[in-house]
């Protein structure tokens, strides 16, 4: 009974979707770093980090992490805990918690988050537009810069994407000579 309780809630590998509001860093009993992934309707715990979950989510895309935080700093210049476009062309905007190379970094979907709230001097509670609350142990001023960050590369990136879609329709629309 155990084993079967086991299996149907770890997996060996997650897709990251348009769906998943967090990654979540979570230690089990032997001090082994796991993740919990967030979904709108579901959670399911994972045996990798949630780096490693989040360069597996820009592989499946044609990137890695650290491709994806070299476009960032090549684009809106942060190079420090770089908030990541997994996949912009779906909106999967992530930003790390802390450095991701720490085991205790963890990743929180841009679109998703309704509001946050400082709890103490370094606890945020993140409001979830689905409702649902979850908290980071970090201070209330680092997620607020976060979220400003990512909501900064996310307007770059969306205005270099609408420029080369609307140079490829002018380019189309021409007639031959």
């Amino acid at each position: 009974m155990t084993d079967l309780v086991f299996n149907d809630f770890y997996t060996p590998t997650h897709e990251v979707t348009p769906l998943t509001m967090a990654v979540l860093t979570q230690f089990d009993q032997n001090g082994n770093t796991n993740t919990c992934v967030l979904e709108e309707q579901t959670e399911s715990i994972v045996p990798f980090s949630p780096s490693k979950i989040i360069d597996n989510a820009c592989k499946f895309f044609g990137s890695s992490l650290r491709g994806r935080q070299d476009g960032t700093r090549d684009i809106c210049g942060i190079t420090h805990k770089a908030p990541i476009a997994v996949d912009p062309s779906s909106g999967m905007y992530f930003f790390p918690t802390t450095s991701p190379a720490s085991s205790k970094c963890s990743w929180v979907a841009h679109s998703h988050i309704d509001q946050v709230t400082q709890v103490d001097n370094s606890h945020t509670e993140v409001l979830f537009k689905n409702g649902k609350r979850i908290m980071i142990p970090v201070s209330y001023g680092s997620m607020l810069n976060q979220i400003q960050r990512t909501a900064q590369f996310r307007y770059l990136l969306d205005n270099r994407i609408k420029y080369l879609l609307k140079q490829n329709a002018d380019m189309v629309a021409e007639p031959f000579a």
